[in-house]
């Protein structure tokens, strides 16, 4: 396989990745999929990492990861 067809691919599977996050999340039902809304609060996000006077961009990573990494651990208890 070619070395540009190979990357390609690898994106592909990323984003698809990241787009399963974002349904995972409720976030498509919350908007009633409404791409604007979503494009709008990850802008948001995006800006509060960038600089937010609140909190540090490290202290909401950290409270989201711990965010993420509960709704996935509920989301195994609840396949067994």
């Amino acid at each position: 396989m070619r070395d540009w067809a190979k990357a390609r691919r690898e994106r592909t599977h990323h984003l698809i990745e990241l787009g399963g996050l974002v349904q995972k999340a409720g976030l498509v039902d919350l908007t009633d999929d409404d791409r604007a809304t979503l494009l709008g609060a990850f802008l948001d996000i995006a800006g509060q990492l960038q600089g937010s006077n609140v909190t540090t961009p490290d202290d909401l990573k950290t409270r989201w990861r711990r965010a993420g990494l509960h709704a996935f651990d509920a989301e195994k208890k609840e396949q067994a």
